[in-house]
């Protein structure tokens, strides 16, 4: 892999967290040991002993996971850079996108922590626990999904698709029956599986409309610089660095679909050659594989990962 010309960051949301997580990171690096310590005093509570000890069921709540998440991606992130390892370009998946932006410098860490705490509140308090659901859909046309979710979305509620995620795979969200719906009509449809998430509430539908208007402040109260190389949005799946855009998309993020197939793409059209994904599990890495076989894809989680990424990019 010695001419690696390109390198694309891509950073986990929600759904990678684990119990254990950046905890050998913390045991053997400084850094990591202090973007901890820093996030804890951002938050006014201890996410490192979240990380570590858990409970499951407490770092599963929105407004936990989504800081954990971004805390040990940013330790990877910049456990890479200490290693001479800079991206030429960078994308995060919902949660992800703020870690990608503080990766280019875009919002400090504890803005970023304090912010995606904040956006976790805001996206649970915007749809009553059981009230809202989402849906994984494998094996089904995103047309037809499209088409199905208009037609019950007109009959008996809101439920959209909100997350693209490689062929075969999209996410739906909406109201509870509404998304129960959805199931039964999309297996009918040929869908090969049809599966409710274990999560909180319906994530990037029009039914978080009042999580973005309230996030919308919170960014107010925020710097945001231009990014130190390209961010690809979700929103768009184009290319941005200029602060007032890259605020703007996060806005229109919350209730909108994340458009990770056309992020993915953008990149290797931008030239990016190999794609590290930073942050726990290896969802992003099984993501590309489906959108293009050809994509080498990396992953750093752990020490162990950590090295085996930096000797194969060293090759």
């Amino acid at each position: 892999m010695t001419d690696v010309k390109k390198l694309a960051l891509i950073f986990p949301g929600q759904g990678a967290q684990a119990v254990g997580m950046g905890k050998d990171f913390c045991d053997n690096y400084d850094v990591a040991r202090k973007l901890f310590d820093d996030a804890d005093e951002a938050l006014g509570y201890s996410i490192k002993d979240m990380c570590f000890d858990g409970p499951d069921d407490d770092l599963r709540l929105t407004a936990n996971t989504q800081p954990a998440i971004l805390v040990v991606s940013v330790i990877v992130s910049e456990l890479l850079k200490a290693n001479g390892i800079t991206p030429s370009i960078a994308a995060g998946h919902s949660l992800g996108e703020y870690s990608a932006l503080v990766s280019a410098g875009v919002i400090d860490f504890k803005d970023a922590v304090v912010l995606v705490h904040k956006r976790g509140q805001f996206m649970q308090e915007a749809v009553p626990v059981g009230e809202g659901a989402m849906a994984a859909i494998i094996g089904l046309d995103d047309q037809k999904i499209i088409e199905v979710c208009n037609q019950i979305t007109q009959a008996s509620g809101t439920v959209e698709a909100v997350n693209f995620n490689c062929p075969g795979q999209t996410v739906i969200a909406g109201t509870t029956q509404a998304v129960e719906n959805a199931v039964e009509q999309l297996k009918a449809n040929g869908a090969k599986k049809a599966v409710i998430l274990p999560v909180s509430a319906p994530f990037h539908s029009r039914l978080m409309e009042s999580a973005a208007q309230k996030l919308a402040v919170e960014l107010e109260k925020i710097t945001f610089r231009d990014a130190a190389f390209p961010i690809v949005a979700n929103v768009n799946g184009k290319l941005e660095t200029d602060a007032q855009t890259i605020k703007n998309n996060l806005i229109e993020q919350t209730a909108h679909p994340v458009k990770w197939i056309e992020c993915v793409n953008a990149m290797r059209e931008f030239g990016a050659d190999v794609f590290v994904e930073a942050g726990p599990g290896k969802t992003l890495c099984g993501f590309n594989r489906r959108i293009e076989r050809s994509i080498v894809s990396l992953n750093v989680e752990d020490i162990d990962s950590l090295n085996k990424t930096l000797g194969a990019l060293r090759q």
